[in-house]
């Protein structure tokens, strides 16, 4: 018998799915990505306040830790597919988060770099996989086809106003440190603050998501199956092209989230500011600024990624993106005024590829294999991430801090003709007509 369809707001959900497991997921959602990247402001204090590691050294380290976090990731992401799979998506999903709060609670009591390779390739690889690869699948099972785009681009606004939000707490150190605390000491309360915030989001995603996994009129696929399933599917080329995609869309986000705190951090701290201040106004002014650009052009991208061909709409997005992170090569100084520009149409690049990977993925993804296609999917970030960063580190200490940004956006422009070939060689996929809903 066919299972009643309901709506959350305008949005129509997959059968099955109830309003209340669509608000709980927003929720969710809202907190997921900002616990997962708060790592970037923790770990660039942690470097200049804990370690004091020379200016000139930091781009190679961050680049470093974020691309061996990356390598064990990606030997988790099938696995943890597998898990979405078989056994349960809000399970694994609130287990990540419980990994993200004991990472921020180790994270301040580094005693040198080891220890942050140490607790960022174990604890926090584990948790980023696992909070990463739900949310790519919780978010392709919810909506019917006709609103996949809508609930992607609301998701992407929802995660990026929770990225602006928790980036806030950066300023707590400078609020501690006038209140008696040392700097050392109001590091650890703002890291034990996100821990408590990621032990808050396990219990909602426990308690309040859909329980199980989505049942598929065919036979279960055998974990063997699964396992190989993600890379198999590459043989359509609109998931080939979204793993592509996801190649440079994770990796745009980490350059986003790493070097453009700590080229604003640098570029502070020569400007004569403290490491705290310098932090705290990289994020606020550079960070945000691109963060809330990009949620408010999430839900204006929503509705065109419905109503297009999602590899036309990828194309569109990886222009937008190229022109982002390329339009950096006219930027000297990012403490200027004029810097918000470029950072408002770094954010919107960015969320606008993240996005159109997203819904092209959810489209293409087959039902009984999606925790294993968005592992593959999350396993293509994950090496855009580790090769992105580790030359990006190396490009920003050697060359110039907008390196990194500019590697992006010429790999932009190739997936851009990669998208326009994809397009001519397949047949368009516009999404299905509406059905009707319960309710």
């Amino acid at each position: 018998m066919t299972q009643p369809q309901y709506k959350l707001g305008p949005l129509l959900l997959a059968p099955g799915v109830l309003p209340r497991h669509g608000w709980s997921f927003l929720v969710v959602a809202f907190l997921s990505i900002g616990l997962m990247i708060f790592i970037s402001v923790g770990q660039t204090y942690i470097l200049n306040v804990n370690l004091g590691i020379p200016d000139d050294q930091q781009g190679g380290i961050t680049g470093a830790l974020i691309a061996w976090t990356e390598a064990v990731a990606l030997l988790l992401f099938i696995p943890a597919g597998i898990l979405i799979d078989r056994v349960s998506r809000r399970g694994v999903y609130a287990a990540g988060f419980l990994l993200l709060a004991l990472t921020y609670v180790l994270y301040p009591y580094a005693e040198s770099v080891g220890d942050l390779y140490l607790y960022r390739c174990t604890v926090y690889a584990l948790g980023f996989v696992a909070v990463s690869g739900a949310l790519s699948t919780v978010m392709v099972d919810y909506p019917a086809e006709r609103s996949r785009g809508k609930l992607v681009a609301l998701v992407g606004f929802l995660c990026g106003l929770g990225v602006a939000v928790l980036q806030g707490v950066s300023a707590l150190p400078k609020a501690f440190v006038a209140q008696g605390m040392t700097e050392i000491e109001a590091g650890r309360a703002m890291h034990f603050a996100i821990a408590a915030l990621c032990v808050a989001a396990a219990w909602l995603a426990a308690t309040t998501l859909k329980p199980g996994v989505p049942a598929s009129p065919r036979r279960r696929p055998s974990v063997r199956e699964l396992f190989v399933s993600g890379f198999a599917e590459a043989r359509n080329p609109r998931v080939l092209l979204a793993y592509s995609a996801a190649f440079i869309a994770r990796g745009d986000q980490a350059v986003n989230a790493f070097f453009l705190i700590l080229w604003g951090t640098l570029a502070g701290k020569a400007a004569g500011m403290a490491p705290a201040e310098a932090v705290t106004m990289a994020t606020l002014a550079m960070f945000v600024p691109a963060q809330i650009a990009a949620l408010i052009w999430a839900p204006i991208l929503g509705p065109f990624l419905d109503r297009f061909d999602r590899v036309t709409a990828l194309a569109i997005c990886m222009v937008l993106a190229a022109i982002g992170n390329l339009s950096l090569l006219l930027l000297a100084d990012p403490l200027s005024g004029v810097s918000i520009v470029f950072f408002i149409l770094l954010g919107i690049g960015q969320i606008s590829v993240f996005l159109a990977a997203q819904s092209l993925i959810g489209q293409a993804a087959p039902t009984e294999k999606r925790g294993s296609v968005l592992g593959a999917f999350n396993v293509s970030g994950a090496i855009g991430i580790l090769l992105i960063t580790w030359s990006g580190g190396w490009l920003f200490d050697a060359i110039d801090p907008r390196a990194p940004f500019v590697v992006v956006g010429i790999i932009n422009v190739l997936l851009f003709f990669a998208s326009l070939y994809v397009r001519l060689k397949t047949a368009p996929q516009p999404a299905p007509a509406a059905a009707p809903a319960a309710g």
